[in-house]
């Protein structure tokens, strides 16, 4: 039955119309839709999320409805900017006359795809653990040789090598310039890694290339590239793009640059700024020694304060007066003695000179001794018998002695 005919006379109610449009819009049943998402409203703990598919050519937008966990069940997850197609079956709302899509899928279109294909890789590798930090080499402090992979004659081979030669004039360099875009790339790119892993003088490689699209990017996502630098003995440092460009290299590297520029500033060091570093830990270490020199001075300055140590000569000074004073009590003594002994030897000698012959000589006394004929010792005359008439005699007087002859003897009245 035909809808009657809308007039001035017989209006038709805002229900009736809604009414009419949802028909209409039921009608069309479902759709594939291409545009490009906006306005990506979706929480995990939501049931239903909202988004907006904009015409990639037109100024019109469509509102989108899904279940949440259409989303999150996505290998790559979608955000504001994404090209996708979607599936859905247009629907309108006759309470609040809005319309909108409820979709069932959606699909990465063109860099979306490739995205959600690097995203899937990306989550393998890691599930194998190829992203893990035990695997990761550190960069030596300064290579011997820096093995360097990018493209012939690029911007970034120029800004590696003039950055490192900057900061380190004395850094060499092994360059080996393969493709960077195109089917080639992956093998002629795993070819040189290989190369420079087997040169015991290259400590570091760097893969270098400038920015481009995803599509250019690609072969640093490849599967056999990142395998070929998970197996490299030698650290690899992954200069791939500008800071936006996130490819799966930058993962599996053993350092993330983010151009070619930081790559060369993460191979080498700034030789200035060491020498500064030097010259900082020389003043460092030097305050530090004298910081020590000085506490120990204090500290032995606390400890020849205390009594026992202010005059370390003191005991010895002590004993030095004990020994002074005892000495002079014996000089002393022993003088004394000596006096005492002296006086006793001189008194004694006055009574034995007083005693001696000598004394008696002196005061006209005279010892007669008689000399044997035969030659016997002298023997003192005691007795008028022992000189005979002409017994040869000898007198002793004081000062000398006489030889006399017996002439007569003459006994005592």
């Amino acid at each position: 039955m035909a809808e009657p005919k809308s007039t001035p006379e017989s209006p038709w109610s805002v229900a009736k119309l809604n009414s009419s449009v949802r028909g209409w819009i039921d009608r069309l049943g479902w759709l594939w839709i291409e545009g490009q998402l906006t306005q990506v409203n979706t929480k995990p703990s939501w049931r239903f999320s909202y988004l907006t598919l904009r015409d990639t050519q037109e100024q019109a937008s469509v509102k989108l409805t899904c279940d949440t966990s259409l989303l999150t069940r996505m290998a790559s997850p979608v955000k504001d900017g994404d090209r996708v197609v979607v599936m859905g079956k247009p629907s309108f709302y006759e309470g609040r006359g809005e319309f909108s899509m409820r979709v069932t899928e959606i699909r990465h279109v063109g860099a979306g795809e490739l995205l959600a294909r690097i995203e899937a890789l990306r989550a393998q590798l890691a599930a194998e653990g190829l992203f893990d930090q035990s695997r990761k080499t550190p960069l030596p402090y300064l290579p011997k040789k820096v093995g360097l992979i990018t493209g012939r004659g690029s911007a970034a081979e120029r800004d590696v090598v003039t950055v490192a030669q900057g900061r380190w004039p004395q850094v060499q360099f092994e360059i080996i310039n393969t493709p960077v875009q195109g089917a080639t790339t992956v093998p002629a790119v795993v070819e040189a890694l290989q190369a420079l892993d087997r040169d015991p003088d290259v400590e570091v490689i760097i893969i270098a290339r400038g920015g481009g699209s995803v599509e250019d990017l690609l072969p640093f996502s490849e599967e056999a590239l990142q395998r070929a630098v998970s197996a490299a003995a030698t650290p690899v440092i992954s200069a791939i793009g500008h800071e936006p460009d996130n490819p799966v290299l930058d993962n599996v590297a053993d350092v993330r640059a983010a151009t070619p520029t930081d790559a060369a500033k993460r191979a080498v060091p700034d030789v200035a700024q060491e020498r500064m570093l030097l010259d900082e830990a020389r003043k460092r270490s030097a305050a530090a020694l004298r910081g020590w020199v000085r506490r120990e001075a204090q500290a032995l300055e606390a400890i020849r304060s205390r009594p026992a140590l202010a005059d370390p000569k003191l005991a010895i000074t002590r004993r030095r007066d004990e020994i002074e004073r005892a000495r002079t009590l014996i000089r002393r003594d022993v003088s004394h003695l000596l006096q005492r002994e002296t006086q006793q030897v001189a008194a004694l000698r006055s009574q034995v000179s007083a005693l001696g012959p000598s004394a008696t000589l002196a005061r006209g006394y005279s010892v007669v001794q008689v000399l044997p004929r035969d030659g016997r010792e002298p023997e003192v005359v005691t007795s008028i018998e022992q000189a005979p008439p002409g017994s040869q005699l000898r007198i002793r007087v004081g000062d000398g002695s006489i030889t006399a002859a017996s002439m007569s003897t003459n006994p005592a009245d």
